[in-house]
């Protein structure tokens, strides 16, 4: 980065620092609310940990797929997330997703800003048995993955610089409003029903379509050949992001309670199910069982299975991992046949990951598993909750790919997204970074 680059956010920094310093929130005395579950605050301070470690998980994941002349800018794709989206979520983000509601769509910057009345608030809603604090923590954690997730279908060819910005405008107009719309009580697709357990509409599929945005926008890399840097970074991410999302999962249960223990067991067989699932198609059409297809099976199963996790039985968690990975997969062998160049293919694990489990998460919802669960899934004779999930699938893919585009577009007239031939030839560790493996 230039030092002319680096002068507005250097100087944006410096402001939300003064600004941390003199409007920051420092409450008089320590809340004591008795309703506050020992039990139920320390699984949700576990949970915290378990998302955030995903997000390294994924930067491994990915860093291990690239050429090695792009494996540090990949995996630091996923790290800078860690920290620009922690500042945004201070500053605005929490507020913007979880603030007083706007016209069911966004929330209110001002309700929380500088997250003032965190530290002394009272429990969020749906999780009343844990301290403000932790709600907003663990939900920062999905706020960081979900830009990082993009990352690998613009691999190999963007600024670093332009990423940043694009960080910034997706969170603010695509995943803050989302959350908002789904996990608000007053959220409109929340009005609507639309069960969403961990963030199959709000994470995956946002990022999966930004992903698809991205790959069309950029157009291709010079060099396509793919080259994994290393096979075991990939089996490591996948390992770390594996371990990581019975906290992504589980946490959304907001206690330590049967509900997160439903949510495990679904987490685990359905990413187990999608992994197995992946090399015996492959291996039915020739190939031969690879760790590189194990990796991105088990991750298309935990995608699949985010959306519905508290909401189906633990046998239809497992048709729902293998049903996605048929899909994913034949979504892989289509996406090589075309002109996009998706380079990790996002899309179709993610974004088509996550439409799919969403779409049968409105199949397979019982209310026997979660009371949330109001109208029955189209297995148990009812068909409302299937039709809500399909329609609001479809609007969800067409809205997120507009604004991508228009976020994209926007951030490439400001500063250019895209690296020179000269400097994607010499790989973007050393042309963006100045570091090499």
């Amino acid at each position: 980065m230039t030092k002319k680059l680096a002068i507005v956010p250097f100087l944006l920094l410096v402001l939300v620092t003064l600004l941390c310093l003199f409007m920051g929130h420092n409450p008089i005395e320590s809340p004591n609310d008795p309703a506050i579950d020992t039990g139920d605050t320390a699984w949700l301070l576990t949970s915290t940990a378990l998302v955030l470690i995903m997000t390294p998980g994924l930067a491994f994941f990915y860093g291990g797929m690239v050429k090695k002349k792009n494996v540090i800018s990949t995996m630091l794709q996923s790290f800078i997330c860690m920290a620009f989206v922690s500042i945004i979520w201070v500053v605005f983000g929490f507020s913007l997703a979880f603030g007083s509601d706007i016209g069911g769509i966004i929330g209110d910057p001002s309700t929380f800003f500088l997250l003032n009345g965190i530290a002394d608030g009272k429990p969020w809603a749906a999780a009343p048995t844990v301290p403000l604090a932790v709600f907003v923590f663990f939900q920062l954690k999905f706020a960081i993955i979900t830009p990082a997730l993009v990352t690998g279908a613009f691999s190999e060819r963007v600024r670093f610089t332009s990423y940043i910005l694009f960080i910034l405008m997706f969170f603010v107009f695509i995943y803050a409003p989302l959350a908002h719309m789904t996990w608000h009580p007053d959220g409109f697709l929340a009005k609507l029903g639309v069960l969403d357990f961990a963030g199959g509409t709000v994470v995956h599929m946002s990022a999966g379509v930004a992903a698809l945005a991205s790959a069309i926008y950029l157009r291709k890399r010079t060099d396509q050949e793919m080259k994994p840097a290393r096979i075991t970074y990939v089996l490591l991410g996948t390992g770390l992001l594996w371990f990581g999302w019975f906290g992504f999962n589980g946490g959304s249960a907001m206690g330590a309670n049967n509900l997160a223990a439903i949510s495990i067991a679904t987490t685990a067989v359905a990413s187990g199910g999608a992994a197995f699932a992946w090399i015996m198609f492959d291996a039915l059409r020739g190939k031969k069982p690879s760790a590189m297809g194990t990796s991105i099976g088990a991750v298309v199963g935990l995608v699949a299975i985010t959306p519905g996790a508290g909401f189906v039985s633990i046998p239809h968690a497992l048709v729902i991992g293998v049903v996605t990975a048929f899909i994913s997969n034949l979504m892989v062998e289509w996406r090589t046949r075309t002109s996009i160049d998706d380079t990790l293919d996002v899309f179709p694990c993610h974004g088509v990951g996550g439409l799919v489990g969403m779409v049968l998460t409105g199949v397979f919802a019982n209310p026997g598993i979660n009371s949330v669960v109001t109208n029955k899934g189209l297995f148990f004779g009812e068909t409302k909750l299937f039709i809500t999930h399909l329609l609001v699938a479809i609007g969800v893919l067409v809205a997120v790919f507009i604004m991508s585009m228009i976020i994209l577009k926007i951030t490439d007239l400001i500063t250019p997204l895209r690296v020179s031939e000269d400097e994607e030839e010499q790989g973007l560790d050393i042309t963006q970074l100045g570091e090499s493996l």
